[in-house]
């Protein structure tokens, strides 16, 4: 399997290149050069398969033969090992036709380790095999930071660079990034919005004396090793829910646009998902965007779902690539406007192709403190607030009741301890590995929004 880059001018690399250079040479995304596509009959077989092997069978055909068969299940294996939950991401049956799809369960209570055990492991193989080091960049809005770094975490074959956006995370968000201490993680706090820290993040791949001399790679979502893994719960979902026969929709509380894209992924590998609902916070681009066709990038507000406050999509640079016929020129040409005029129009095509499968909500603060409370109410289950914006979403879509909807539940209701007491008078508990989370001490430093500084800061730890 060969990746190619969103924007046409970077070389096509296999699996295991396109999984350490993170983002392509010209500033683009790497995405498969063609969806390897599974019959109806292949998917069908998975029923009762383990979620590891069933991960292997998913995942297989997109890293082709860079990764041996067998050395790529036993990472599969060693990678879910440690979930609290048999089943690794269980579904829970909400009413007739609702279901949410719980991806909380890894080590640091959020859907990024479902990704980040995997690639972590990934990393480390392919390094010692090739004898080399890297420092992995990442800018994160809140989880994607923890669970890289537990996935890094003494490591010999890589350094972790983790920007966050300094005072926007909640309290357990920062704790799980600033008390890890190994010598291989550095923590930065930016004065300014995930945008910013992601920017930086851009900005510094795209410096290239600086990304080869100082050997970055990444593990934010715009890295297509961090997408993959996340493919596997939607095959799992429709093969609990039908044997993978029946068509499923799809809600899925979105900021970074990755998580969604694995289930358009996931979709043009075969699966019958019917159709994907993208749910946001105040922070309503994607919402926008789909019901003008103008992609213009607002003011990044703080909510109660910090995990999606963001203006500017990454992966929405994928689906973008595949709605333009794969038009790599035209992609290009869209993202140069952004920093030009601060938008662009997608094509006509593009529109209607995203529409004819994307549905978007917008829902607000007030909305998602109720919807916490009603799924309280209604099930005596706790949400946090971003699975929250998801179940409100899903309420609103007028879709066929026969169809099941399955919302993504992307976070533990303890990392956001705050808000769901708030809503429903009941303070969630973070589960016992975390009891003395609060006491552990911090390690992070504080950068204002300045690329030559956090650029010294991270020379400066690597020598």
């Amino acid at each position: 399997m060969k990746y190619v880059s969103t924007r046409g001018r970077a070389r096509p690399l296999d699996f295991t290149d396109a999984l350490l250079a993170g983002l392509a040479e010209d500033g683009g995304l790497y995405v498969p050069h063609h969806w390897p596509r599974l019959s109806a009959h292949e998917i069908q077989s998975m029923a009762g398969l383990s979620y590891a092997s069933l991960a292997h069978r998913v995942m297989h055909p997109l890293v082709g033969d860079s990764i041996a068969s067998g050395v790529l299940k036993k990472l599969i294996d060693e990678s879910y090992a440690g979930f609290d939950h048999a089943a690794i991401t269980p579904l829970v049956q909400l009413d007739h036709s609702h279901w949410l799809l719980e991806l909380f369960h890894g080590p640091t209570l959020a859907f990024k380790d479902v990704a980040l055990q995997l690639v972590g492991r990934l990393f480390d193989t392919v390094l010692s095999q090739r004898s080399e080091t890297v420092n992995i960049l990442v800018a994160t809005s809140g989880d994607t930071g923890s669970a890289a770094i537990h996935a890094i975490r003494g490591r010999d074959t890589a350094n972790i660079f983790v920007l966050h956006p300094r005072g926007r995370t909640s309290e357990i968000q920062r704790r799980q990034m600033t008390t890890v201490l190994d010598s291989n993680v550095h923590n930065i706090a930016i004065e300014g919005t995930f945008d910013d820290c992601q920017a930086l993040v851009k900005a510094m791949f795209n410096h290239a004396p600086f990304r080869s001399r100082a050997r970055l790679s990444g593990m934010n979502s715009i890295n297509w090793a961090r997408v993959m893994p996340q493919i596997v719960y939607y095959f799992h979902a429709a093969l609990s829910l039908g044997g993978g026969a029946r068509p499923l929709d799809f809600c899925v509380p979105t900021g970074n646009f990755g998580d969604v894209y694995a289930g358009y992924a996931a979709r043009r590998m075969g699966l019958p998902v019917h159709r994907l609902l993208v749910a946001t916070n105040e922070n309503d681009i994607l919402a926008r965007t789909l019901a003008t066709g103008k992609y213009t990038p607002g003011a990044v507000h703080p909510t109660i779902s910090p995990s999606m406050d963001i203006q500017v999509s990454s992966n929405f640079e994928r689906l973008l690539y595949e709605a333009c016929s794969r038009d790599a020129a035209q992609v290009q040409a869209l993202m140069d406007s952004l920093p030009q005029s601060g938008e662009f129009m997608l094509p006509p095509a593009a529109h209607d192709y995203i529409s004819g499968m994307f549905s978007a909500y917008r829902v607000d603060e007030a909305a998602t403190l109720g919807e916490i409370a009603r799924t309280y109410k209604e099930t005596a289950m706790l949400i946090d607030p971003h699975t929250a914006v998801g179940r409100a979403a899903a309420r609103r879509h007028a879709g066929d009741p026969a169809i099941p909807m399955v919302c993504l539940a992307t976070a533990h209701p303890a990392k956001f301890p705050d808000a769901v007491e708030k809503a429903t008078g009941v303070r969630p508990q973070l589960p016992p590995r975390y009891a003395d989370l609060r006491q552990l001490p911090e390690r992070y430093a504080t950068l204002a929004n300045d690329l030559s500084q956090v650029q010294a800061f991270i020379e400066a730890k690597i020598q």
